[in-house]
């Protein structure tokens, strides 16, 4: 250990927010970046459909970036990675379930044959220099997920990804909590915890329960096709509800693009196992009775586009909701969608449909006393909390306190700090370029927060849009002006306040006129303010105001 040099822990993301998670280690001339994901946009974020962390600083020091390293393959550590790594051309390394979906999306991006993947197994210490990763078996709701050990010069840092304590995972081996014990005997510096159910006491429970309430849930309703809204990502779920299926002599469709594409690649790789004549497509649904069959979609969140909003509104191309179906919510809203979610139940409700959304879902995030769990295994110097708005962070805080680690010791950072730390001492040294970039359509960073406003106050009070037309001198009016609005007024209903407005362009236009102003960017901006000064008068309002002069 060199007692000389820091090392930087730098968070790009996942702060103060679910989502968007992604922090940069650096020592000296090595950064490694702890995964590279997306999050999803807020109501007031119009016509955004993604948002992912601003990697300037990255860029910066891109000579330093050796890699990404993933922990495992859910959107909000993976999904922004295709658009990074256009600016951002660096290896990538993760486990194998997290990397076959990560080339699902670098397939799509077309960037599968430029884009170096690396998979690994647990144990394996990959060497980047400087700094040296473990990866270490953890559960999650996501199978391969993996919490890193990153060896730096300085001490070692444990960064425990999305975990939760699983002694009976659907698939793979449980936690190793033996190799954070070792660690912990080794010595840690610092550990980065998942922060996300830290309010929450006692623990998670395993996500075999979930099993059980399907097989009752499945055995009450004999008579009744079942349709079961979950996750794409979460292959164990999947499993378990084929395995009721199964049981009960039902067919399984899949359906949701994102969900196929995940049970696909799981079943290729093994992580799932499907009974030979279970699953079923879709365009064989009519084949077999209604009561025979288990449909499962994506759509949990209350997603507009997903396969379970266009079956609650009649818009999917081959489910119609029947009376009497039972609808399983396996999954908790995110917070944000639950007006979404609600919206959908409702729907279903009103069609006819039985719906559930109790007992139906376990959480992969560790709760108290596992969080308690890993901090007394590790019993690191300082504490990091990560993953989660700020009370999650702070209520992590408080566990951490708890547990007898000094308060100074204990770094809620924020997005874009520069936590400097070694066995000695930490230190907050400065703020690094950070925020937010939204992706719409095709088209990345090109919408700001400009235009975020122009578009929140488009929605709330509409545009006016004023015309005339002009000598090519400025001197003289041929045309105009003509007042026209969408979203402001109903124009046939509203005769006196257009021709107001009218009377009003034209008197501010002529008084330019006469004091021989002729630029048309003056006269625009007194046409803009006269008219925004009248129209809030008259209304209240605060309509996007344009002049178009031909």
């Amino acid at each position: 250990m060199d007692n000389n040099k820091k090392v930087r822990i730098i968070p790009l993301g996942g702060l103060e927010i679910i989502g968007m998670n992604i922090t940069a280690f650096e020592y000296e001339d090595t950064i490694i970046v702890v995964d590279c994901g997306l999050a999803f946009p807020e109501d007031d974020m119009l016509g955004i459909d993604l948002v992912i962390p601003d990697v300037t600083y990255l860029k910066r020091n891109i000579d330093k970036v050796k890699a990404f390293v993933i922990t495992h393959g859910h959107e909000d550590h993976i999904g922004a990675l295709p658009y990074i790594l256009k600016e951002l051309n660096v290896p990538v390394y993760g486990t194998r379930l997290t990397i076959a979906l990560i080339e699902n999306k670098l397939r799509e991006h077309e960037l599968l044959d430029i884009t170096k993947r690396h998979t690994v197994q647990f144990s394996d210490v990959i060497d980047f220099g400087d700094i040296s990763v473990e990866f270490i078996r953890t559960n999650h709701s996501i199978a391969d997920a993996a919490a890193l050990a990153i060896h730096t010069p300085a001490g070692c840092i444990v960064h425990t990804g999305d975990f939760k304590v699983d002694y009976t995972p659907v698939y793979g081996d449980p936690i190793d909590l033996t190799r954070f014990a070792e660690l912990g005997k080794e010595g840690v510096l610092a550990l980065l915890c998942d922060s996300t159910n830290a309010e929450r006491p006692g623990i998670t429970n395993s996500e075999r329960t979930v099993g059980k309430t399907f097989d009752s849930i499945f055995a009450d309703n004999k008579d009744s096709r079942i349709i079961v809204a979950t996750f794409a990502s979460n292959v164990d779920r999947v499993q378990q509800i084929i395995n009721s299926a199964y049981t009960y002599g039902r067919k399984v469709i899949v359906e949701g693009r994102s969900m196929v594409s995940v049970i696909n690649t799981a079943a290729e790789l093994g992580i799932i196992n499907i009974p030979d004549n279970t699953l079923i497509d879709i365009e064989q649904i009519n084949d077999y009775p209604e009561e025979k069959t288990v449909i499962v979609t994506t759509g949990s969140q209350g997603e507009t586009m997903a396969a379970l909003s266009r079956i609650a509104t009649n818009t999917h191309r081959k489910v119609s909701l029947n009376q009497g179906d039972v609808v399983i919510f396996s999954s908790n809203p995110i917070p944000g969608n639950e007006k979404a979610v609600s919206k959908v139940i409702n729907e279903l409700s009103m069609k006819g449909a039985d719906v559930i959304f109790q007992d139906a879902h376990v959480s992969g995030h560790a709760c108290e006393e596992e969080i308690k769990l890993i901090y007394s295994l590790v019993k690191p110097k300082y504490s990091i909390p990560v993953h989660g708005e700020y009370r999650h962070l702070k209520a992590q805080a408080r566990i951490a306190r708890s547990l007898g680690i000094e308060i100074e010791n204990i770094f809620i950072l924020k997005t874009g700090q520069v936590l400097e730390i070694d066995s000695e001492s930490a230190i907050i040294t400065e703020e690094v370029e950070n925020g937010s970039v939204f992706v719409d359509g095709l088209l990345v960073g090109d919408v700001g927060n400009v235009v975020i406003r122009d578009r929140q106050r488009l929605s709330e009070d509409g545009i006016i849009i004023i015309m005339l037309a002009m000598d090519e001198s400025g001197e003289y009016v041929i045309s105009g002006p003509v007042i026209d609005s969408r979203g402001f007024v109903y124009i046939k209903e509203s005769d006196e306040l257009i021709e107001e407005a009218r009377q009003l362009a034209c008197d501010e236009l002529y008084d330019c006129l006469d004091r021989g102003v002729t630029g048309r960017n003056k006269i625009k901006n007194v046409l803009r303010d006269a008219l925004g000064s009248f129209v809030w008068k008259k209304t209240k309002r605060k309509p996007i105001i344009l002049v178009e002069i031909l």
